[in-house]
């Protein structure tokens, strides 16, 4: 089973294959990181996961896991203070729109509280309400809100439409916040001028915007799908962003993410073993951003991956070994090396969002700006 990707390529030959009568050479134990294992249980409580948690005892006696029912009722110790486990929490994102912007601006404000969330073994339940755009089905959703005593997050571009939102919450008691708003507000004093108060689906221009950004978006994505994994290397010229790196670096969904902002990206794996297509090597440096991991992490994201695919405990060894893994980081280090053009990104424990704004600031920055100035990504309206 060919677990590198999906375009079949060959396994690395440097190392002899492993039969059955010539059993695997012991690896070093895979340790995680306590930091790494507490990213991991933030993760899973954000995306709303009851995870169960032991409790600190002074004694001798066995801990026990306390479970998610038990959590409204028990305390633990942390860091030597008692605090009370809370149970989940719930959080509803109202739009008119797809919800885009509440759900990506709350996600961003529910990070400052991983290590909370995990102390507190705290879910978080976001749902998401998206083209409300009457009155009625707004009061419905404040009401259910009430109810859940869940908070409420709007993007409502019709003043009346926010201002009921308000009104309703504040009577029904709902903690609410309008994330529009003061945007909205702050741009009409800036520029001059009133807003339309219209969502983004009425809003004047939004044809042309379906004929021009949404269909070089569609092209952008197209592109990606068909350059993924190394595939058509004769296309890389065509390509405004390449990717390189060893297997499961995330090449693949960070691809896809930066092309549905309109970047034409493909990705190249490093194989040990299988030389890099020339083609690499012949376009222009900046636009090739080589991707760095830590050997741990990888290590266990490659069990995982092996796990998840089901393959058996000799597979698994010479796809996530120790000495494995090592000697392909390694290898892919001695061609960054090679490359000083290349942007070199350390993608260890980092969201996909956040490499890829690494990536974006360094593509559009020209060097232009003096040593002093803040690389920035720049759009005219």
């Amino acid at each position: 089973m060919n677990l590198h990707g999906v375009s079949g390529h060959p396994e690395p030959n440097s190392e002899p294959p492993i039969t059955a009568s010539s059993p695997p050479t012991p690896t070093p134990k895979l340790k995680i990181s306590a930091k790494l294992n507490r990213w991991s249980r933030a993760r899973a409580l954000r995306s709303g996961v009851k995870i169960d948690r032991p409790i600190n005892r002074s004694d001798n006696t066995p801990c026990r896991q306390v479970t998610t029912e038990e959590a409204e009722r028990k305390t633990s110790t942390i860091d030597g203070d008692d605090v009370e486990i809370t149970a989940g929490k719930s959080i509803y994102l109202v739009s008119d729109g797809t919800g885009w912007t509440a759900e990506h601006s709350v996600n961003a404000a529910l990070g400052q509280f991983e290590d909370r969330l995990v102390n507190r073994g705290c879910s978080v339940n976001t749902h998401l309400f998206s083209w409300v755009e009457d009155e009625e089905k707004l009061m419905e959703i404040i009401k259910q809100a009430a109810k859940e005593k869940a908070m409420c997050f709007y993007t409502l571009a019709n003043p009346s439409m926010a201002k009921s939102a308000k009104q309703a919450c504040d009577l029904s008691g709902v903690l609410s916040v309008d994330i529009l708003g003061p945007i909205i507000e702050g741009i009409a004093s800036h520029l001059g001028v009133s807003p339309s108060g219209l969502t983004r689906g009425a809003a004047p221009g939004r044809v042309k915007t379906l004929n021009d950004a949404y269909f070089k978006r569609i092209e952008a994505i197209e592109f990606t799908i068909k350059q993924d994994d190394g595939t058509l290397p004769e296309n890389l010229g065509k390509a405004d962003i390449i990717l390189v790196g060893v297997s499961r670096t995330g090449k693949t969904p960070l691809s896809t993410y930066i092309a549905q902002k309109g970047y034409k990206v493909a990705n190249v794996p490093f194989v040990m073993g299988v030389e890099p297509p020339k083609t690499l090597f012949e376009v222009e440096p900046r636009k090739v951003f080589a991707l760095k991991i830590e050997l741990v992490v990888l290590q266990a994201i490659r069990r995982t991956r092996a796990k998840t695919l089901g393959v058996d405990s000799v597979a698994e060894n010479y796809y996530s070994g120790f000495d494995l893994v090592r000697k392909e980081l390694d290898f892919a280090s001695r061609i960054y090396a090679k490359n000083p053009g290349w942007s070199v990104i350390d993608v260890t424990n980092k969201a996909i969002e956040e490499t890829a704004a690494v990536i974006l600031r360094l593509y559009n920055h020209d060097g232009r700006e003096s040593s002093t100035s803040v690389p920035c990504i720049s759009k005219r309206y």
